[in-house]
């Protein structure tokens, strides 16, 4: 019986340490499952980067036969300049985010989530010649995201497009 019950407290110690853990580094800034920035990030040739196999991330980009992958892409009727500054201000509306990169036609940003601080990469490239905001959001850990990539895009697409209304 007694070593059963010092696993039992050895698991405890150990999920308590790792809690701890968890929330020093979320006081301190730091995460824990940030990871580091993809290398496959921004345009190469017209293109934002696909998305993996997995079920949490969705582009503009993606076949409309990939009903996982697909999103509609952002309708907008100017210029890139104007494109990306209405993109900007909708995402630093949203909270949790940090503009990383943000330059004539393409801007990237992170968003971290609220409790274990897991970042989703967001990119956005305008396109003149189709008067699209392409988009991509793809969460940089694990399989599933449970639609927050989509639903984020979806409330971007919202806060853009009052925007140019207004």
């Amino acid at each position: 019986m007694l070593p059963r019950s010092l696993g039992v407290v050895a698991l405890a110690l150990l999920g308590a340490t790792a809690g701890i853990a968890a929330h020093t580094a979320a006081t301190k800034g730091d995460t824990l499952f940030s990871w580091k920035r993809p290398a496959n990030l921004g345009v190469k040739d017209g293109r934002l980067a696909p998305c993996r196999r997995t079920p949490n991330c969705v582009c503009s980009q993606a076949g409309r036969s990939d009903a996982e992958h697909y999103i509609a892409p952002i309708r907008f009727d100017g210029d890139a300049a104007a494109a990306m500054a209405a993109a900007r201000k909708a995402i630093e509306s949203l909270p949790r985010a940090t503009v990383i990169r943000h330059e004539a036609n393409y801007l990237h940003a992170e968003f971290r989530s609220r409790l274990m601080r897991f970042v989703d990469d967001v990119e956005l490239s305008y396109d003149e010649n189709a008067d699209v905001i392409h988009v991509r959001s793809a969460s940089r850990l694990g399989r599933r995201d449970f639609g927050v990539n989509r639903e984020r895009v979806e409330a971007l697409r919202s806060l853009i497009e009052r925007r140019v209304r207004t």
